[in-house]
């Protein structure tokens, strides 16, 4: 079966930058659901009218069985993070205008 004719029941987009990631719970042929996280970071190469965009994707399967463990080892690393750098406090804030154009943005992208 192709990765992309698994059913999506519920997905998620976190724009950040010039990275996307997306959070998706699928159902494999079973009914089992799973979570897939996918970072898809935009890569421009080259300049002016010789551009070329493209997009580096990087892929994990998260399975019902590991949710607990995985949830508690990330919880374990922010917060390690937080205690050793202190909370993040972006260094670059959104305009009101980009803010407005990053919300009507809609991208979607088959992998």
């Amino acid at each position: 079966m192709i990765e992309s004719d698994k059913e999506i029941v519920f997905s998620q987009a976190i724009k950040a930058g010039k990275r996307i990631y997306y959070i998706d719970v699928k159902k494999n042929r079973k009914e089992e659901m799973y979570i897939s996280i996918t970072e898809s970071k935009k890569l421009v190469s080259g300049e002016g009218e010789n551009a070329t965009l493209s997009f580096e994707k990087h892929k994990i399967f998260l399975y019902r069985e590991d949710f607990a463990k995985f949830a508690n080892s990330l919880n374990e690393a922010i917060s390690y993070v937080v205690a050793e750098q202190g909370e993040y406090v972006p260094r670059y804030q959104e305009t009101p205008a980009e803010a407005k154009e990053n919300e009507n943005l809609n991208i979607d992208i088959e992998f």
